[in-house]
């Protein structure tokens, strides 16, 4: 069964945000955000939607200072929302890094990957993860 998020080529399913615009992302017809009946991004491919994941754990780490699994979740997938427990339970057990673990940008990868297969149930291939984190990286000044 294809999810939402494969659907959508966002596999974190990352929720749109009122003014802002991701690069690759795909616009509803006459390119107004409003009324395309989904809360979540649409992007042209799967590696600008692992992109996007990208720049978004820079942010939590820049902005809110979260580094490690726990407090990346937390934030991700907040227990009013999600069984915020079980996702840190499998995204550490996917990964082999603990929990309270000081993350380096060179776990994003694994990260996302594990993200992604708890958020649409399926585990992305490492080519299109390191795809994904080219674009991100391209983009570095």
């Amino acid at each position: 069964m294809e999810t939402l998020g494969i659907r959508n080529n966002n596999p974190l399913n990352i929720r749109k945000v009122s003014g802002q615009r991701w690069q690759g992302e795909v616009l509803p017809l006459g390119g107004d955000r409003r009324g395309s009946g989904s809360p979540f991004v649409r992007f042209e491919s799967i590696e600008w939607g692992i992109r996007a994941a990208f720049v978004l754990l820079r942010t939590y780490s820049a902005k809110y200072h979260a580094n490690c699994i726990r407090d990346i979740i937390s934030r991700w997938a907040p227990p009013s929302e999600n069984d915020t427990e079980k996702y840190i339970k499998n995204v550490c057990l996917w990964t082999g890094l603990g929990g309270l673990q000081r993350l380096t940008e060179e776990d994003w990868p694994k990260l996302v990957r594990a993200m992604g297969r708890q958020e649409i149930g399926v585990l992305l291939d490492q080519e299109t993860i390191n795809r994904g984190y080219k674009l991100f990286k391209n983009e570095q000044p």
